[in-house]
């Protein structure tokens, strides 16, 4: 029973060993080792807004007024100003483009 027991542990000992040097289907001896994976993302949890922290000022400018309302204002100009109609036609032209 002893000897049955001492070949099957060398048997186990000799199957262990040999299936560490078993390849993969398709791989060689001479392959280099596979890379580590890359370590998983950073994970950071956003600041909590306090009750009391001061607030940021707003830096937004004015949005521009449209075209039209834009040519509307400079041929009212043009007219308080007492242009005739070709100068008010290049003054508006002129003033829209360049105005706010």
């Amino acid at each position: 029973m002893k000897r049955s027991l001492i070949v099957a542990g060398v048997l186990l000992w000799a199957i262990g060993a040999a299936s560490a040097q078993i390849l993969a289907p398709g791989r060689s001896t001479w392959d280099p080792p596979v890379p580590q994976p890359p370590p998983p993302p950073r994970i950071e949890v956003p600041a909590i807004p306090r009750m009391d922290a001061p607030t940021q000022p707003s830096l937004r400018s004015r949005p521009r007024s449209s075209f039209g309302d834009r040519v509307s204002r400079c041929l009212d100009e043009a007219a308080a100003a007492g242009l005739n109609q070709a100068e008010r036609a290049a003054y508006s032209r002129s003033c829209a483009n360049h105005r706010d």
